[in-house]
């Protein structure tokens, strides 16, 4: 093969790379800028609900046990709080003796007991049974919330806080 056929053929295939790579930018632009019109919707930057009793993930331990008062157990990774016949709650502790997570537990009587809008901000459509659940994942606040809610006889409602 002489060089200028050589030449000829790199040039082409120089020129096959470029339009090649260039559909893709275009395509991913696109897609980018249509991202960009059309975004995802996501939750609140800070959540309406973040902590338990001016408890919040992070929390130092004993800033913890001051806020919540004395736990009926407990220990370097979780205390157990009851409060009343239907209010209790578990506060876990990581390494840094710091809260990675709470679980919050409202039975019987549920008048002190927070709305699931409370928690998320929004209405939250209850199960024919009357039961809710909702969980949504804040990564920007670094914790996910779950609302948990089980309608009938004996109701109970479970607020779960946790690090991610």
């Amino acid at each position: 093969m002489s060089d200028k056929k050589i030449i000829i053929l790199v040039i082409l295939l120089i020129v096959i790379v470029t339009v090649i790579s260039a559909a893709f930018t275009t395509a991913s632009a696109n897609s980018e800028s249509q991202a960009l019109a059309d975004p995802v919707p996501t939750p609140a930057d800070k959540p309406a609900y973040s902590g338990y009793k001016g408890v919040a993930i992070g929390t130092a331990m004993e800033d913890a046990r001051t806020k919540l008062g004395a736990p009926k157990e407990k220990s370097d990774t979780q205390d157990f709080y009851v409060f009343s016949d239907n209010e209790s709650a578990q506060v876990y502790y990581g390494a840094a003796k710091t809260v990675t997570a709470m679980t919050i537990t409202f039975t019987g009587k549920l008048d002190t007991a927070p709305t699931a809008k409370t928690v998320f901000g929004e209405d939250v459509e209850a199960k024919p049974d009357g039961g809710i659940f909702k969980m949504v994942r804040y990564p920007k606040a670094g914790f996910w919330i779950s609302y948990n809610k089980i309608a009938g006889d004996d109701p109970l409602i479970m607020v779960a806080i946790q690090k991610m």
